[in-house]
């Protein structure tokens, strides 16, 4: 079994809770960003033992989180050693808005992936878009490059639509399949 990690910033608690349902599926350990943009002890080895890393921030005016940014750009010392290196990557996002400039974040953490020499997965599901679709159907926001997620700005964390966790723990699990077929 592959070693997947879910490492995110979540302002609000929207993003955490997918992050949880992305880690389900995934059967995954969170690592949180925490609100100075700095992972816990241990962080860097835990990603560094990875076979898989999913990266998750909400959308803040067209891009990551301050705070995910700040672990990006920390992430540069494992980039200079290549330690990323075919890793299997994911991401996902959360916005208030149907569309907030997610897809900009997605490309975002796709390049990331990508500048570490990393494996990315796309989401793999066809769009719910016929008349007929709701948000409690799967990828009712039809992404493709990763994860969208959308939680109207005066929601819960409790009321994030069904369709869009649901969508989370299946990303999640399929990012683990990939994994494991590489380093399983």
């Amino acid at each position: 079994m592959s070693k997947v990690i879910v490492v995110y910033h979540s302002g609000y608690g929207h993003t955490k809770r997918v992050a949880e349902s992305v880690a389900e599926g995934a059967a995954a350990e969170l690592l949180a960003i925490d609100a100075e943009g700095n992972l816990p002890d241990g962080g860097w080895e835990k990603l560094a033992a990875a076979d898989a890393i999913i990266f998750g921030t909400p959308t803040y005016m067209g891009g990551a989180s301050w705070q995910f940014k700040k672990f990006a750009d920390a992430s540069s010392k494992p980039w200079y050693g290549r330690a990323w290196q075919d890793k299997v990557f994911g991401g996902f996002t959360n916005s208030a808005s149907l569309n907030g400039d997610k897809q900009v974040t997605l490309i975002g953490l796709q390049t990331l992936a990508s500048q570490h020499g990393g494996i990315w997965v796309s989401l793999g599901l066809l769009p719910s878009n016929s008349k007929a679709a709701a948000r409690t159907d799967i990828n009712n926001l039809g992404g493709s490059v990763g994860l969208l997620v959308q939680s109207p700005s005066d929601a819960g964390v409790d009321e994030i639509p069904q369709g869009d966790l649901d969508t989370a723990k299946r990303y999640g699990q399929r990012v683990a399949e990939v994994a494991a077929k590489l380093h399983g």
